[in-house]
């Protein structure tokens, strides 16, 4: 009876493997590991679509400084200043420069002797030429007494007719020989006046193409030999050339008020008008080329720099003219966010969300008081699915 109670209570010792009763821990442990999991993949979610998202196309543009006077601008074009009177001064006859009076940057007056070639054999000719003509006239004086002694005696019937007309005939020969002689000497003035190069019309040397020593000839002709000796400009007739894109042209009309800047002196404006619109257009860059005067010109303005016309819709007010430029950039450029203004700028292929406080409109542009600095470039019309630290690709 012993024995049969220690099975008994042997059986009692039996270790229990029925999975559906595992321990309670176990349970716990999958508490945890879930919701880790989660995060890891929320986290590895994110990352991709920062590091490995296809970028987002946006249009940018940059916010630059704007005059106020700008609020009326119409239209926008390139340019360069051109004087509409320029010249290349050269020399009709070929010889050695033996005079040059000018350099760059002296005004000349019309008329002034700029330079010099050597003449000694032009001034030989026309000293011969006058010479000839003295002897030619000295003769008419001989031949007109010897005509009025004939005309004396014929009337006392002292001479006979044949040598009166022999005394008419040689006095006419004088005289044509008179007119010969003096041809001859104008003939040598013209060639000896070739040998002096004068300035056309008043105007400011821009260039000196020769020096004192040099062969200079008509139009360069001549192998080695200098063409133009300067070139001279009248600086009261420098307008801006710009091209105005055929799709524009009909915002322009002449007498419109513009705004000529430098850009040389971005910070100096000019008032000017649209003096003449070229009636033709350049079919490989589909331009027309606008002329526009300057009212204000200064001596800081010289040819061949580059400008911006801004057309206007209406002559600027005085205060206006005078008034300093702001921060702007385009209206569509802000965004609401949170109830904040911001604009989305745009840094090493990302977009910064960037709070800016604005001021009032300058025509399609809004003024910028702070937040942002003169060259940033921030996004076009930005969608509500932009945000901060989005990648981004600017269209071409």
């Amino acid at each position: 009876m012993m024995v049969d109670s220690d099975k008994a209570d042997l059986s009692t010792l039996r270790i229990n493997r029925d999975k559906s009763e595992s321990p309670r821990t176990g349970g716990s442990a999958w508490k945890i590991v879930v919701p880790v999991a989660i995060v890891l993949i929320v986290v590895g979610y994110l990352l991709f679509q920062g590091n490995f998202a296809s970028a987002r196309e946006v249009e940018t543009a940059a916010a630059t400084l704007t005059y106020p006077s700008q609020a009326n601008a119409v239209l926008t074009a390139s340019g360069y200043v051109v004087a509409q009177q320029k010249a290349a001064i050269a020399s009709k006859a070929t010889g050695r420069l033996t005079y040059l009076g000018v350099e760059e940057g002296d005004r000349v007056i019309k008329g002034q002797v700029i330079a010099r070639l050597e003449s000694q054999d032009v001034e030989a000719s026309l000293q011969r030429a006058r010479a000839n003509l003295d002897v030619a006239k000295a003769d008419s004086e001989d031949a007109y007494l010897s005509l009025q002694r004939q005309n004396t005696l014929y009337a006392s019937k002292l001479t006979s007719r044949a040598e009166v007309d022999a005394a008419y005939a040689r006095f006419k020969r004088v005289v044509a020989s008179i007119k010969s002689a003096e041809a001859a000497v104008s003939e040598s003035e013209v060639a000896f006046e070739y040998t002096r190069i004068r300035a056309p019309f008043d105007g400011t040397v821009l260039t000196k193409n020769a020096d004192v020593g040099e062969v200079v000839a008509p139009f360069g002709a001549a192998a080695n030999a200098r063409g133009a000796v300067v070139t001279i400009a009248d600086m009261s007739s420098l307008d801006v050339e710009a091209d105005v894109s055929e799709s524009n042209i009909t915002r322009v009309r002449v007498g419109q008020p513009s705004e000529i800047v430098l850009d040389a002196y971005p910070e100096r404006r000019y008032q000017g008008y649209v003096h003449k619109i070229v009636p033709t257009a350049d079919r490989a860059k589909a331009t027309v080329l606008t002329k526009v005067k300057f009212k204000d010109r200064d001596e800081r303005v010289l040819p061949e720099m580059s400008a911006k016309v801004t057309f206007l819709s209406k002559e600027s007010d005085k205060s206006l003219i005078n008034a300093s430029p702001k921060l702007t950039v385009p209206r569509r450029s802000v965004a609401t966010r949170s109830g904040r203004d911001v604009v989305f700028v745009v840094r090493d292929m990302k977009v910064v969300e960037t709070a800016v406080t604005t001021g009032e409109y300058i025509g399609d542009r809004i003024e910028i008081k702070n937040g942002l600095t003169a060259g940033d470039l921030v996004v076009l019309q930005p969608d509500p699915g932009l945000v901060d630290g989005a990648k981004v690709r600017t269209k071409s």
